[in-house]
């Protein structure tokens, strides 16, 4: 069944679309979010509502502290009145003007054995390996991913840092060698999630919550190689993509499986079957959209799909009315989603039409 998109938003945006195939949207628990996106040495913060409205102009801009560092997963703190970045040296804590609040030390992410550091500040080494930091949703503290010691003693770990001054409250040692990762932070306001990528060596999730004074974390590493994907926007559960594509789960917060899907076979091709892609979640509370733009030689095949949120059933595919869309969709949680269109630089918002029906 082909179900209908409503265009809602259209907006010209070069350079955006890591707002839909990367890391630069930053849901928060009130309005659609956040967008983050990096211009030459700066990282400007856009409200997504106000974004796509045709408001070039961003809330807050942020001066990178290292101007030769690309990687890495930074953050912007609810309030819009600083960034925290994660460099390859250190996570920093920066104002709108430049100014450093505070820095927090750790090893090199550069896993070439025995290299000298030069240019401290600039903070560049020849690796490309990088973590990721998150600020809460209240502000309070800051979830990081970080690396201590050199060559054998390398251990990677998770830190949760005090907002106001960097320091270090907790810490998780991490059993991974890894090439880049990131946070999702769960609506709820209590828990975060970090979803760490080591190439060919598979993905690793954890979980963790601070209640200011303990640090539990679990970890779903035993039974899962999946890629963190999107969290409910209402209940505690999260959706996670196998590492090549061969399925779709729906899990409770303990990691326990719920729902399942494998992907569509409009094909009869054992050899080369459909997956689906690594991005997929809620449109709603009751429905996810997921795709298989990726997969397939045949362009009928690349599609966006619309599943039911609570048991995965595949209700239909995206029938969109100026056109095929390539590229993957980025959901919003509340009945939209956004697809960016890399040949003329349009980020679009859209709807369904009718929307589904509310959770019962």
């Amino acid at each position: 069944m082909s179900i209908t998109a409503q265009l809602l938003d259209s907006v010209r945006l070069p350079g955006a679309g890591a707002l839909v195939n990367g890391f630069a949207f930053e849901g928060r628990r009130d309005g659609l979010g956040r967008a983050l996106l990096l211009k030459g040495h700066e990282l400007a913060a856009h409200e997504l509502d106000e974004l796509l409205a045709g408001e070039r102009a961003p809330r807050a801009v942020f001066p990178l502290p290292w101007p030769g560092w690309g990687h890495g997963v930074h953050s912007v703190s609810p309030d819009g009145t600083f960034a925290v970045f994660s460099g390859q040296r250190s996570v920093r804590a920066v104002d709108a003007g430049g100014a450093t609040r505070w820095e927090y030390r750790h090893g090199c992410w550069d896993q070439e054995i025995g290299h000298e550091h030069t240019g401290d500040e600039r903070q560049i080494c020849p690796g490309i390996e990088s973590g990721s930091c998150r600020i809460s949703d209240d502000g309070r503290f800051v979830w990081a991913h970080v690396v201590e010691g050199e060559d054998e003693e390398w251990q990677e770990l998770w830190v949760v840092l005090d907002a106001a001054d960097g320091t270090e409250l907790a810490r998780l040692p991490l059993d991974s060698v890894t090439s880049g990762s990131h946070h999702l932070s769960h609506p709820d306001g209590v828990h975060m999630a970090l979803d760490i990528g080591m190439g060919q060596d598979g993905i690793l999730l954890h979980w963790g919550r601070w209640d200011g004074d303990k640090l539990t974390t679990w970890d779903l590493n035993e039974t899962m190689d999946r890629i963190l994907m999107d969290v409910h926007p209402e209940h505690p559960g999260f959706l996670t993509v196998e590492h090549y594509g061969h399925d779709i789960q729906l899990h409770d917060l303990a990691g326990t499986v719920v729902a399942e899907v494998e992907p569509p076979q409009p094909r009869d091709d054992e050899e080369d079957p459909l997956g689906w892609d690594w991005a997929c979640g809620f449109v709603d509370a009751t429905t996810v959209i997921a795709s298989t733009m990726e997969y397939g030689d045949d362009p009928e095949d690349h599609k966006h799909w619309l599943l039911d949120a609570h048991t995965l059933e595949i209700r239909g595919t995206v029938d969109y009315p100026t056109g095929p869309v390539d590229g993957f969709a980025r959901p919003l949680g509340d009945g939209t989603w956004l697809t960016y269109d890399q040949e003329s630089g349009t980020l679009s918002r859209w709807g369904l039409n009718p929307p589904t029906p509310a959770a019962s």
